[in-house]
């Protein structure tokens, strides 16, 4: 039985059904759409293969044409920028071939420096066609330089003009500078020739500074050359050949002063004008030749010294010690220059060192030469020379000082000879820390006992007696005495009281061994075993109760006794009084001998003096009177 669907129902599924249809006709469309694009895009793809195999000829053509434009346009640049080095020869020769002062420095300089770029360019293109242009920009370059160099000389000469530096000594100036404004031109032509230079030859001088080290070396030269010439003139013996060499006496004191001067006016130069690298060696340069003339002129004076070294040795120390001090300077201010001033003073140096054992080995010889000496027992005078040469040596003690640490404590007693055994090293030679002083107090001993002893047993050759030979070496003693204390010698020598008192006792000892024999006449025998005590009266010996006592024989020898004394002792009396004695020594002798004569004479008279009976014919003098003469001797 069918089934009836209501009427909405049936209107709902209408409209669907219609909606469908729709849709089925728009697909319907929309494939007929995409097939009509298909083959419109498939036509395309024809058409675009047709035009592409039409164009790309034409395509390519064109880029080579491109490609070969900016080829020639290339080509174009590098042939301009090769014609550009001959242009640029042509302008900037014009400016080299000037003089820098035509054109002016700056413009000159800046020339050179387009020039040098243009040749850097050029080599570091390696192009063949180039070579000619780096030739000639090379020889512009070496003109422009020389022109320079030129320019340098000129302006340096100027100012050239040697000068008199004994004036500026004197003066107590300073040495004369280059001007600020010279200084500034020389620095900018050295700096532009540097730059150039220091490629060709990195460890070369640069033709500037060979320039300046020339003229300026030749100008101190010259300025220096009066002060040298007077430094050996005043070393020349004017007078006696034996004249000892006085301080200050030589001009190498101001010559030193003069060197010191100029070398300070011209590092200031050198450091205004040149490079930091270059100061040294321009410095060193400079002073070359003038250095030259300063250590021929030390050789010179070194070989005077030698000839003349017992009188002139001072003048070796003064040098030592004026070089020293120069070179010292020197070093402060510049940092420069002292091994080259040392090397010069080596062989003043050296001579000063073997004179300390050349004057010692003079001292020995000329003693054991003399072939008489006083017979008075005078002084001779070598002692007071020695001693003067000690006080000589004593105001140079700095560089005295100096040489004796080089030569260690008692170096100086190494015999001088031709290979100089004072110059070889020992260890002792090192000790720096020595004290000069000392070193030269220890000097001063040595020579003073090298004197003394050789003097002892030279006049015990010579002179007959121990009484002349003792009165001969205490004269001597006393003038080295008193030499010591009246000069800056009694200051130094602290330890040389002793040495000396040394001397004395032995001096005295010789002279009292002559009064020794005298004394043995008042010895006397006395057999206290055999004999009864002599009397006393509470005031002394009884001498008349002694005599009494005694036998004639036993008189007899006394009344000898007395008349031997008296013979010794007048006679020694006579001699001591003949002698030649320092007051001193006088003194001191007189007392010596009166403290050991007159108790034994006044003994012996206290005894024995009424063995005369007061007659004088035996006993010539009493004890009141003897030790009034015996005071009369000092």
């Amino acid at each position: 039985m069918a089934t009836t669907m209501p009427a909405p129902r049936r209107a709902a599924f209408a409209e669907e059904a219609a909606e469908v249809e729709v849709l089925h006709a728009n697909l319907d469309k929309l494939k007929s759409l995409s097939r009509k694009i298909q083959g419109s895009m498939s036509r395309l793809e024809v058409s675009g293969r047709t035009v592409q195999e039409a164009i790309g000829p034409v395509y390519g053509n064109t880029q080579k044409l491109q490609t070969m434009n900016a080829n020639v346009d290339r080509l174009l640049e590098a042939i301009e920028r090769a014609r550009e080095p001959f242009d640029m020869t042509k302008s900037e020769e014009r400016i080299l071939r000037s003089r820098p002062e035509r054109v002016g420095l700056a413009e000159y300089i800046s020339s050179m420096d387009r020039t040098n770029q243009a040749l850097r360019e050029l080599k570091n293109s390696n192009m063949r066609s180039n070579q000619q242009a780096i030739s000639e920009l090379t020889g512009l370059l070496q003109l422009g330089t020389q022109s320079l160099e030129e320019a340098f000389r000129e302006t340096c000469r100027r100012d050239c003009q040697p000068i008199e530096p004994l004036g500026f000594i004197m003066k107590g100036a300073q040495f004369p500078r280059l001007p600020s404004n010279k200084t500034t031109q020389l620095r900018t032509i050295n700096a532009q020739v540097y730059s150039y230079a220091s490629q060709a030859s990195p460890n070369e001088l640069s033709p500037t500074a060979k320039v300046y080290t020339h003229e300026r070396g030749q100008y101190m030269t010259l300025s220096l050359q009066n002060l040298a010439a007077a430094s050996l003139s005043t070393a020349r013996k004017m007078g006696s050949a034996d004249a000892i060499y006085k301080k200050g006496s030589n001009g190498v004191g101001t010559y030193a002063h003069g060197i010191l001067g100029m070398y300070l006016a011209e590092y200031d130069n050198v450091c205004q004008i040149f490079h930091r690298n270059e100061w040294r060696p321009v410095f060193a340069a400079t002073c070359q030749a003038s250095l030259a003339v300063f250590s021929s002129t030390l050789r010179d004076l070194d070989n005077h010294v030698k000839s003349n070294i017992v009188t002139d040795c001072y003048l070796a120390y003064e040098i030592v010690d004026v070089v020293s001090n120069t070179s010292f300077e020197l070093e402060n201010r510049t940092g420069e220059l002292k091994q080259a001033m040392i090397e010069a003073l080596r062989p003043v140096r050296e001579t000063a060192k073997t004179s300390l054992s050349t004057l010692l080995n003079e001292v020995r010889s000329r003693i054991q030469q003399m072939q008489t000496l006083p017979q008075d027992g005078n002084t001779v005078p070598i002692t007071a020379e020695v001693m003067q040469r000690l006080q000589i040596m004593s105001t140079y003690l700095s560089p005295i000082s100096s040489i004796m640490r080089s030569l260690g404590a008692g170096g100086w007693s190494a015999p001088s000879s031709g290979t100089s055994a004072a110059s070889i090293p020992t260890l002792k030679s090192f000790d720096v820390g020595a004290d000069g002083k000392l070193l030269f107090s220890a000097y001063c001993t040595d020579t003073m006992d090298t004197l003394l002893s050789n003097l002892e047993s030279r006049s015990k050759v010579l002179l007959k007696g121990k009484s002349v030979q003792g009165v001969f070496l205490a004269n001597n003693v006393a003038v080295v005495d008193r030499m010591i204390k009246s000069s800056e010698l009694s200051s130094l020598l602290y330890d040389y009281q002793p040495k000396i008192d040394g001397w004395k006792k032995k001096a005295s000892q010789l002279y009292t061994d002559a009064w020794k024999e005298t004394s043995i006449h008042l010895l006397d025998v006395q057999y206290t075993s055999k004999q009864p005590r002599p009397p006393s009266t509470g005031q002394g010996v009884d001498s008349a109760a002694v005599v009494k006592s005694m036998s004639g024989k036993d008189k007899d020898g006394i009344k000898e006794k007395f008349r031997n004394f008296n013979l010794s002792f007048d006679e020694l009396v006579t001699k001591h009084k003949s002698f030649k004695m320092e007051a001193e020594v006088r003194r001191q002798f007189g007392k010596d001998v009166q403290t050991f004569i007159e108790p034994l004479y006044t003994r012996f008279w206290e005894r024995y003096h009424e063995v005369d009976k007061g007659k004088g014919k035996y006993v010539k003098y009493d004890k009141t009177q003897l030790s009034s003469l015996l005071a009369s001797l000092s």
